[in-house]
């Protein structure tokens, strides 16, 4: 069970897990603050802790506050959307015919039927955008379970607020936002290895960071490059 420390404005969850060090960390979109402290922390030393890093959590605040934030999208002609980390223009074409999205180069080209509103045009980009997680993901589940020692029963896609990813230690599932098919392809790759790590450790634990430090050294390069890129701008009622 979480505990709260409150300094001011700042309100701090305090978790304990099986670690030697406290972790404190600033989540993306709003700032939420979390520490992680080992199991026998009591909470006054925890407090103390927080407070010695009082000017780093507003700084990190302060930054994710003013992140880049996508403009909503209207899925309209010569409109941006980004694929993979690429922005690309979006072309419309209004036709009698099954609704499709194909791409070429830096184009992407919907066809939806005539009169067809906003809602319908973004869920047929958000359906095309999930089979391209689909054909991307298992074969880079397949390249890292040898190199983890460990098995995914399964995966996946969901929209999610704060996490790119989650796991299921115990059922062997990995969760996936779906919003990761905007970025780069190497920063999935990390996702999909960090949450395939906690298969073999649910924490972020000593052994958890060492066994990303052996597989996937750039690890913290690649957290910090997906956590500057630009926040989505859709409100979800989830």
């Amino acid at each position: 069970m979480s505990e709260i420390i409150e300094l001011g404005e700042i309100a701090i969850e305090v978790t304990r897990k099986d670690i030697k060090n406290v972790h404190l960390s600033v989540h993306p979109p709003s700032g939420r603050v979390r520490l992680a402290a080992p199991t026998d922390t009591r909470l006054e030393v925890a407090r103390a802790y927080a407070v010695s890093k009082l000017s780093w959590i507003r700084l990190q605040q302060e930054k994710l506050l003013n992140q880049a934030r996508e403009t909503p999208r209207e899925y309209v002609e010569r409109e941006s959307h980004y694929l993979w980390g690429r922005r690309h223009l979006l072309t419309v074409i209004e036709r009698n015919a099954k609704p499709s999205v194909s791409l070429d180069h830096k184009r992407i080209t919907l066809s939806v039927r005539p009169g067809s509103d906003q809602v319908k045009r973004a869920s047929v980009i958000h359906e095309w955008q999930r089979s391209l997680l689909h054909d991307l993901i298992p074969p880079l589940i397949g390249k890292w379970e040898p190199k983890l020692g460990v098995q995914v029963a399964a995966y996946f896609l969901q929209r999610m607020k704060t996490k790119w990813g989650s796991c299921n230690h115990n059922a062997g599932h990995i969760r996936l936002n779906t919003e990761l098919v905007k970025k780069p392809k190497d920063l999935i790759e990390y996702v999909i290895v960090h949450e395939m790590a906690h298969l073999m450790d649910p924490t972020h634990s000593d052994r958890f960071v060492a066994v990303l430090n052996k597989h996937y050294p750039t690890w913290r390069e690649a957290r910090a490059e997906l956590n500057e890129l630009p926040l989505t701008a859709e409100i979800w009622n989830e």
